[in-house]
């Protein structure tokens, strides 16, 4: 049996060939004991460091939405772009990792859990909205690509829309029924001097849907 003397190696380890299971098989059909043996670490060594297979799945969540704030932040801080035109990229940039294969693997479990969802509304108002969209949204202000004198609320209601309501892995959803949900969106966003939507994003959401 392997053993690490480093902690901060074993939860690596834990973490990536949890991903690579989850990733493969899917959250259901892998086990503890999956975990354990493709780790070869052994079951209390698990536990010291994860009480159940469920807080190893939020950790690899939480990782890679470290990835992605690293993503966003460049967008963010990106020079040479109006305020709309840098939301726009921004919004795409999420939306397409939020379709990464391995994220939608995990998301049919993590949307029935009270306890990720609440921390999913919690990571949106307490962490993308204020040091990601509210930024740029000011920006946009400033330039006069973005129009609104609630920039704060603005960037909640954005990404409560965008993270929760368009995204169809939330409900069954027809191809139909995301591409109104999106124009809606993008109606919406349009009194604010920008749409975030373009076809091909509408239609690889859509496209989801079917597969």
């Amino acid at each position: 049996m392997a053993r690490n003397k480093h902690p901060e190696q074993t939860v690596q380890l834990i973490l990536d060939t949890a991903a690579q299971l989850f990733f493969q098989k899917g959250y259901d059909r892998t086990t503890l004991q999956d975990i354990i043996d493709a780790t070869r670490l052994s079951k209390g060594a698990i536990y010291h460091h994860f009480v159940s297979k469920e807080a190893i799945l939020i950790a690899v969540v939480d990782r890679m939405g470290e990835f992605n704030s690293a993503v966003l932040a460049k967008i963010r801080d990106k020079k040479g772009l109006t305020g709309a035109e840098k939301l726009r990229e921004l919004f795409r940039t999420s939306l397409t990792l939020s379709f990464q294969g391995k994220i939608l693997h995990m998301l049919p479990f993590l949307i029935e859990n009270p306890k990720f969802m609440a921390l999913q509304i919690q990571s949106i108002l307490g962490e993308a909205a204020p040091d990601y969209v509210l930024p740029i949204l000011r920006e946009g202000i400033a330039d006069g690509s973005i129009r609104t004198d609630h920039p704060e609320q603005l960037s909640e209601v954005l990404l409560i829309l965008s993270d929760l309501w368009l995204h169809p892995i939330l409900r069954p959803s027809t191809p139909e029924q995301v591409r109104a949900r999106c124009a809606f969106f993008n109606q919406f966003t349009r009194q604010y001097g920008f749409e975030l939507l373009d076809e091909d994003l509408i239609e690889a959401m859509a496209e989801f849907c079917r597969t």
